[in-house]
């Protein structure tokens, strides 16, 4: 089970914290993957493919 978005295929970058003495320290930092029914089947999406779903949408029934 991938920590992957279903729809761009975007997953989790590597980021870096900094102490005081600027020692690099590597973290992993996800995304924000929420579980979302799509025509009758759970897909996981990123909430940026969230909101651009529902604005394609709301222009549909509009």
């Amino acid at each position: 089970m991938a920590k992957k978005c279903d729809i761009c295929q975007r997953s989790a970058t590597k980021g870096a914290s900094r102490s005081h003495s600027n020692i690099k320290t590597l973290k992993r930092q996800g995304i924000n993957l929420q579980n979302y029914k799509i025509g009758g089947q759970t897909v996981k999406i990123c909430t940026s493919c969230l909101r651009t779903a529902k604005k394609v949408s709301q222009k549909k029934t509009s």
